[in-house]
């Protein structure tokens, strides 16, 4: 079967940074709902055509996947306002950032902790892979019909080009 839209393709990949560096490794095939919301438009376009036992290797520059780094989904906040238990890494909605942060924090974005200093906290709102160039190098390991569930939700539910909350 010719991947087409809706339909659910199978992948493997390897996702590098412009100098090499490995940023992730999918060996396990997870599957992707073509014409949904679980991949990048870029990647759904070059996998247009293809079949099992394809291998696509593509570069996708910042406007193509997560857009420029941006300072100003840069926010310092007051250490005392999260909990004690707060990690480096933590992600939290916008509209879950405790009372007393920054007002101008867009509420409909996702903050991950990068930084906890003793009286602060770095919030940044950008993808962690916003302003980087990224290298990938799909196999495609099964394409099959999309269900009518999936066709309906947009998705297989994989959405790993998105953040999630815990």
């Amino acid at each position: 079967m010719e991947i087409t839209q809706h339909c659910v393709v199978a992948l493997t990949w390897t996702l590098k940074d412009t100098l090499g560096e490995e940023l992730d490794i999918l060996d396990d095939p997870v599957e992707f709902l073509i014409g949904g919301s679980d991949l990048l438009p870029a990647i759904e376009a070059a996998l247009q055509g293809h079949g099992v036992g394809s291998t696509i290797e593509m570069q996708l520059e910042p406007e193509q996947t997560f857009g420029d780094f941006d300072d100003k989904l840069l926010f310092l906040e007051p250490r005392k306002l999260f909990p004690a238990e707060l990690v480096v890494g933590l992600t939290l909605e916008g509209t879950a950032l405790p009372h007393g942060c920054n007002p101008s924090a867009p509420k409909d974005a996702l903050y991950t902790i990068t930084d906890i200093y003793p009286e602060h906290v770095v919030l940044d709102g950008n993808h962690p892979l916003a302003g980087i160039a990224i290298r990938i190098r799909m196999n495609v390991k099964s394409v099959r019909p999309a269900t009518e569930d999936e066709e309906a939700r947009g998705t297989c539910g994989t959405g790993f080009f998105k953040i999630s909350t815990p």
